[in-house]
């Protein structure tokens, strides 16, 4: 007799639809049953030193993705599409990554190719990405749902990660201190020096 086909949860979310500056980092999550939530929150909610520990615990102990759309895309596009695109390609990454076994968890004889009925998507927000899963959204549930919290996790990590090499190659505009985010230190440098070379120039500042 067949066995119930297992329904795993993939968590989509993304860091970076606010800043002038840099790309938007969307991750893609699933977390095996034995996963310690307890470490995990809202990205936002977290430190940044446990933001940090937890996600070295969940690229060691989980399944995921995750891709950066640059400033250029998501001022072609606007950032709410290059932010669905961000969580698309983070699909791809984690789906290639599966294909290659690199689950450390008991699920590595499932297959992705199951289709929806064995693995089901959530996303922060009000829009659903490109996926071809069948997907779900729900605003605020990168509170509310560990797998949507480790990819919120992922994400804002890989972001800040990724403006912080941006500091170190234009120091003059701050970036280590506020990541591109429009605050008034941010605004101001920019009318002081004109864009930087990772400007969203769509974007009012």
């Amino acid at each position: 007799m067949d066995s119930k086909p297992l329904i795993l949860t993939v968590g989509f979310d993304e860091a970076g639809r606010g800043p002038l500056a840099g790309p938007v980092c969307a991750s893609a999550v699933i977390l095996p049953p034995d996963f310690p939530v307890e470490i995990l929150n809202d990205s936002k909610k977290l430190s940044e030193k446990k933001r940090l520990s937890a996600e070295e615990v969940i690229k060691r102990d989980a399944m995921w993705g995750i891709a950066l759309v640059d400033h250029k895309t998501i001022d072609e596009i606007n950032i709410l599409e290059a932010s669905m695109l961000a969580m698309r390609l983070a699909w791809e990454d984690l789906e290639k990554r599966f294909s290659v076994g690199s689950m450390s968890f008991e699920l590595r004889s499932l297959s992705l190719s199951k289709g929806p009925q064995s693995i089901t998507g959530i996303t922060d927000g009000t829009r659903c990405p490109d996926v071809p899963i069948e997907c779900r959204c729900e605003p605020k549930a990168d509170g509310k749902y560990p797998c949507v919290m480790a990819a919120s996790i992922l994400a804002k990590t890989c972001r800040d990660r990724f403006m912080l090499e941006m500091d170190k190659k234009y120091p003059e505009y701050g970036y280590a201190r506020h990541k591109g985010y429009p605050t008034p230190e941010h605004k101001k440098i920019c009318r002081q020096l004109g864009p930087s070379p990772i400007q969203r120039l769509s974007f009012k500042y």
